[in-house]
């Protein structure tokens, strides 16, 4: 072993070792503070550029589901009313019963054809109201509903309008129809109970559509999940061995820092050599 003063090579050495110590204690620091064993490039560039990707695709799969949740809630609205106006046409249908009656008086029938007037202008009122977000899937020329159903929007899922209004085919009756006499009363029930029919299968399209958009939603859920469990999987730390190796790594560098001073105090050691 060679006595110098000008270079300890030990001290050097202990100092490379207690540098890389304090390099992976910076790290596993790191990992410890964030939760992440891969937080940047700089900690594994090829697994960070995967994640990354993972994180653009559950983005857009989030404004997937927005987009379903947008649709559901149009569609929603569009049932409630489909419902009112059946549950409207059914009371109708009693109103123009009754007014068939040939024996009835004046008083009598002008109080059905009053009643059943409401019935018919409050179906207008109640379309002309079913609008969402600006959609409106019940009314004379209205609008589909359409949702984007991956994370590019290249596929998306359409639900057809359904005409309720008093001006469409679905609703076999005109905006100023009544049953003021007997034989007014009779085309209104035939007209009546077509419309029930359609209105019936308008809402058995809207509820199937409903259904899909459900079953969408719950699809692109899952799958954001699966994504964002893969991600995890490629940059989240394992928080218990971090804990292990925080300790261990605290220790060695204590260590580390006596082995310095030791190493340190050895060219004291040449002053030994020159006392008599």
């Amino acid at each position: 072993m060679a006595f110098s003063v000008n270079t300890n090579a030990a001290a050097l050495s202990a100092l490379q070792n207690l540098n890389k110590t304090g390099d992976s204690l910076q790290t596993v620091q790191r990992a410890v503070n964030t939760g992440l064993k891969v937080a940047s490039s700089k900690d594994n560039g090829a697994v960070f550029a995967i994640a990354q990707s993972l994180r653009a695709d559950v983005a857009g799969i989030n404004a997937a589901k927005s987009s379903i949740d947008r649709a559901l809630s149009t569609i929603d609205v569009a049932i409630a009313a489909g419902e009112a106006v059946s549950d409207l046409l059914i009371e109708m249908k009693e109103k123009a019963v009754a007014a068939k009656d040939s024996g009835l008086d004046t008083a009598s029938r002008t109080s059905l054809n009053n009643d059943f007037g409401q019935l018919r202008d409050q179906i207008t009122s109640i379309v002309s109201n079913a609008e969402f977000n600006g959609t409106n899937a019940v009314a004379n020329g209205g609008n589909d509903i359409t949702a984007i159903t991956n994370d590019n929007a290249s596929s998306t899922l359409t639900i057809a309008a359904q005409d309720l209004s008093l001006t469409g085919t679905t609703v076999a009756l005109s905006a100023g129809q009544g049953i003021a006499t007997a034989g007014a009363a009779s085309s209104a029930v035939d007209n009546i109970e077509s419309s029930i029919a359609n209105v019936n299968t308008a809402l058995s399209a809207l509820g199937a559509g409903a259904n899909r958009l459900e079953l969408q939603r719950e699809f692109v859920s899952k799958l954001s999940d699966t994504i964002e469990i893969g991600i995890g999987n490629l940059v989240d730390a394992d928080m218990a061995k971090q804990s292990a190796n925080l300790q261990a790594l605290q220790v060695k560098q204590q260590l580390g820092l006596q082995a310095l001073s030791i190493a340190n105090q050895a060219p004291q050691a040449v002053i030994s050599l020159f006392q008599g």
